[in-house]
């Protein structure tokens, strides 16, 4: 299979998927490995293709013309992060990144997609077992979060709960 047509596969795969794919589970389908893929995903995401990388895999992110989005700036601490993305996420938000203000490296941006309690449990469970830290460590847990919903009343219900566990800055 030709280049050009594998990433056209994985664009396939990936638009009608609805969890995120990870490159080991793309290059086993696609029967080339893991590094391929990653390159590939690379040059797809180069010419502008809606490919985010998220802690789960790669996805294919086509913007929701009928959701709304808000951007909360929230600070808290490690122990708190399961809350916080709970309070969202039971509220009706899904939680689509993380983005930290680094004095040195400037804006830093993690897709997260987080949409569920069971992804608020999958990416818990990952930051415990992995070595690395959380982004809001680098700003004393100062961070924003892209949250998006069916409508304007919960985003305004999200920000309320924030608020009140006090949460938001």
């Amino acid at each position: 299979m030709e280049g050009n047509e594998r990433r056209q596969n994985i664009i396939g795969m990936l638009k009608g998927s609805a969890e995120p794919m990870s490159g080991t589970a793309l290059a086993a389908r696609l029967g080339v490995s893991r590094q391929v893929i990653v390159q590939d995903i690379a040059l797809l995401r180069a010419v502008d293709k809606n490919i985010i990388s998220t802690n789960k895999g790669y996805m294919y992110f086509a913007p929701d013309m009928g959701k709304f989005k808000r951007t909360f700036s929230v600070c808290h601490t490690d122990g708190d992060m399961r809350d916080e993305l709970t309070c969202i996420v039971d509220n009706g938000g899904k939680v689509l990144d993380v983005v930290v203000e680094h004095g040195v490296y400037g804006t830093i941006t993690a897709d997260l997609q987080i949409a569920t309690r069971r992804d608020v449990n999958e990416f818990m469970d990952r930051i415990g077992t992995e070595t690395s830290k959380p982004l809001n460590i680098l700003t004393d847990g100062r961070h924003y979060h892209t949250v998006e919903a069916d409508s304007e009343r919960t985003l305004d219900i999200i920000e309320k709960e924030l608020k009140q566990k006090g949460y938001l800055i």
